[in-house]
């Protein structure tokens, strides 16, 4: 691989990450995206941006990263254990953003790039990414806008690519402890090489830019709608789901913590407000109980 290679990927990201954070702008009248620059003294640095207290977006972080060390961490190499004592680089964009209104879904994407070198060993490279939609109160036109915008992303790549990502996206955003799904899935895909640098990259793309096309259209929808003291508090209730499953199984968190990535970056995916309840169920035939009876369980949401 070559560092023309590299600096294709590095640009790619950073342009990616302007482009999201001017179209998440686009629908705040006020609130923008401060930016917080920082260097990690193992090697390499990156971009937080963060747009909090908009009357669209609650809290927002758009991160871009490019890090490099002399050891893979445990999460990166526990599946792959001959990678153990290589060093790489590691560079991606990743979002989260939770909206105020519990009827706009909270939303999660990342593409990412890992190459880990050892002398007189083969260079070792991969893709990684996708995106993913946690609702509190869900409509199935959005879900199928979602998943439809998702599809359209892999169908160059092959009429498999969906479904297999489809797939590991149901698996990989699954709270054990509470066997539901973080949300209505999405795409998840990692170590992705098999195709070639050039293919692998433009699928990574593909996925990337899609992003917007799934997103933006849901939060215009349901940005107005109006809500009360009860929805939003199952929203925050809900949000502590999300903390659980970023905190407990999230890759890319621990490979943050593992390799000593700055802290506040990492932990920025997490829900400014977040409401813990005792055992709390929900009332049977309500709106609540529709998202755990319909949604939060792997579904084929295209019929295909």
């Amino acid at each position: 691989m070559q560092i023309d290679d590299i600096n294709k990927i590095k640009n790619y990201l950073l342009v990616l990450q302007d482009s999201i954070c001017k179209a998440l702008e686009g629908e705040e009248p006020e609130a923008r995206f401060i930016e917080d620059l920082w260097e990690r003294s193992e090697g390499g640095g990156g971009s937080t941006r963060v747009l909090a207290n908009g009357q669209v977006f609650e809290q927002g972080g758009v991160n871009f990263s490019h890090v490099s060390d002399f050891n893979l961490p445990p999460s990166a190499t526990a599946k792959r254990p001959e990678l153990a004592n290589r060093q790489f680089q590691a560079m991606g964009v990743s979002l989260v953003i939770h909206p105020n209104n519990p009827f706009m879904p909270t939303s999660h994407a990342n593409v990412r790039f890992l190459i880990a070198e050892q002398e007189n060993e083969p260079t070792i490279w991969w893709f990684g990414g996708g995106f993913d939609l946690t609702p509190y109160y869900p409509f199935e036109e959005d879900v199928i806008h979602w998943h439809q915008t998702a599809r359209s992303a892999c169908e160059p790549f092959g009429e498999n690519v969906y479904p297999e990502y489809k797939k590991w996206c149901d698996d990989y955003f699954f709270l054990k402890h509470r066997n539901e799904t973080r949300g209505v899935g999405g795409l998840f895909f990692d170590d992705l090489n098999e195709w070639g640098f050039e293919r692998c990259f433009a699928f990574m793309q593909s996925v990337g830019n899609r992003y917007i096309d799934a997103y933006l259209p849901i939060v215009q929808k349901r940005k107005a709608t109006v809500f009360s003291d009860r929805e939003r508090n199952f929203q925050l209730y809900r949000r502590g789901r999300y903390v659980e499953y970023n905190l407990v199984y999230d890759r890319g968190t621990l490979f943050g913590l593992q390799s000593g990535g700055r802290t506040e970056s990492i932990l920025m995916s997490l829900p400014p407000v977040v409401h813990w309840q005792y055992n709390w169920q929900p009332e049977p035939g309500s709106p609540e109980a529709t998202l755990y009876e319909r949604y939060l369980k792997p579904q084929n949401w295209l019929g295909i």
